[in-house]
């Protein structure tokens, strides 16, 4: 991977020891400082004036949209849409029209069919070029330099002066064949997956990186994933269900649930898995409940109310399911056995546990489908919403009830899915610590 660091000032420049070119911006800097052991990208915003340039400049120069000048050296033309990504076609015709040595391409990436564009694009380019993706669902596009046979990659230092960019330090440990691991899902920005992956991935000494993909829909995600070479990734709300469209196998359990929230890349073949169950399960037992039998209240008919629901079913459970969407609620009801009541009609105090499914707490605190101030000291709960004390674990804990926690669930279904991606069975403690 060639790397070119871009430098927002010039205090910068001692912290770019690990690239092999340094960006110098005019609209930043406003001079060029002579620097003479490293290879030197002058990058232009408005006309050019080979002027700034010190004398005896041998290295190259980004002229943005303005026309070529005169000049021996190596120029870059480079065009910047920070609203979208054309297509493919629109993409080679922008860059193919420029008169310069390298065509850069610079897009903002707002859905996958963004990175795909950008992937055949690149594939199909018969000059010299660099074509990134700019914006967190871009940043994929950064790590795969040889892939999308681009001339360089830009990483920054101090700050980074691109959205999207990854420092020159990350980038020169990644390099291009980096295992690429990632969550799907809209939106993710309360996510603590990728803190706790990449956790994962520095214990384990792997060399790769877990990314956030969030897309308002999931159009072409498999290609990306195949395209781009992503090992892996987990899904969440809302698209544990959806995402079953787009994968050539989902295995027994995810096919019982009806839902996935890991795929895993084989080579290709994108296999679909649900380690909730062993989320549920991990969690359970941490918080010393045996299940077997047990009379469940489920909150909830998600993805992850489901994986509930089959996972108390077979152990012979007396599941009753709730929640304001009656007809889900039905739905799940009738496709695993279990019962379903509206809200007003559930008497908390009559089950064992009273499971939360629903994000509630997660976003906002309430209200919930049951009135929680009915749970008793002689039941247990279990909030799969973790990141912060909820309304319902509160109202547990001020009854002296045994509580189960999503951080437990989520480190266990994390390191389920981990060990399927990487071959690495011991990472729960390690992802555990990140959620503290």
């Amino acid at each position: 991977m060639k790397i070119c660091a871009s430098l927002s000032g010039m205090s910068d420049l001692d912290l770019a020891d690990k690239a092999d070119m340094v960006e110098i911006r005019l609209d930043l800097l406003g001079e060029v400082p002579e620097i003479k052991d490293r290879e030197l990208l002058v990058t232009y915003r408005g006309p050019i004036d080979l002027g700034v340039l010190p004398e005896g400049f041998s290295g190259t120069i980004d002229i943005g949209e303005e026309p070529r000048p005169d000049t021996h050296l190596n120029v870059v033309a480079s065009h910047h849409n920070y609203e979208s990504t054309p297509d493919a076609e629109r993409i080679r015709s922008i860059l193919g029209a420029m008169d310069s040595d390298i065509s850069k391409g610079a897009f903002a990436v707002n859905r996958f069919t963004d990175l795909v564009s950008i992937l055949d694009a690149a594939r199909s380019m018969k000059r010299r070029h660099v074509v990134l993706g700019m914006g967190g669902l871009g940043t994929v596009t950064r790590i795969r330099q040889t892939l999308l046979g681009n001339e360089f990659s830009f990483g920054y230092v101090g700050e980074p002066t691109a959205p999207g960019q990854l420092s020159v330090d990350e980038m020169s440990a990644l390099g291009d064949d980096c295992m690429i691991l990632g969550i799907l899902g809209n939106p993710l920005s309360k996510s603590k997956s990728a803190k706790m992956q990449n956790a994962a991935l520095r214990a384990s000494g792997i060399n790769g990186i877990y990314l956030p993909f969030e897309s308002p829909d999931l159009e072409q995600v498999e290609e990306v994933i195949r395209g781009y070479d992503i090992r892996g990734v987990n899904v969440t709300i809302p698209y544990k269900q959806e995402i079953m469209d787009h994968l050539d196998v989902v295995d027994k359990a995810a096919s019982s649930i009806g839902a996935v929230n890991t795929v895993v890349n084989n080579n290709g073949r994108l296999e679909g898995h649900n380690t909730d169950v062993i989320g549920i399960d991990t969690a359970l037992i941490r918080a010393g409940f045996e299940a077997e039998d047990k009379r469940i209240l489920v909150l909830g008919s998600g993805g992850a109310a489901k994986a509930c629901v089959h996972y108390m079913m077979e152990r012979n459970c007396d599941v009753t399911i709730t929640g304001r969407n009656r007809e889900t609620g039905e739905e799940v009801a009738k496709e695993f056995g279990a019962k379903y009541r509206a809200p007003t009609s559930v008497s908390v105090m009559m089950y064992d546990l009273v499971v939360n499914c629903t994000p509630v707490g997660m976003y906002s605190d309430g209200p919930y489908p049951i009135n929680i101030s009915a749970i008793t000291r002689n039941q247990a709960v279990f909030d799969m919403v973790y990141g912060s004390e909820t309304p319902i674990v509160r109202e547990a804990l001020s009854k002296g009830c045994r509580v189960a926690y999503g951080a437990d669930m989520l480190a266990g279904q994390g390191a389920a899915a981990f060990s399927m991606w990487t071959g690495v069975y011991d990472s729960f403690d390690v992802m555990r610590r990140e959620l503290d």
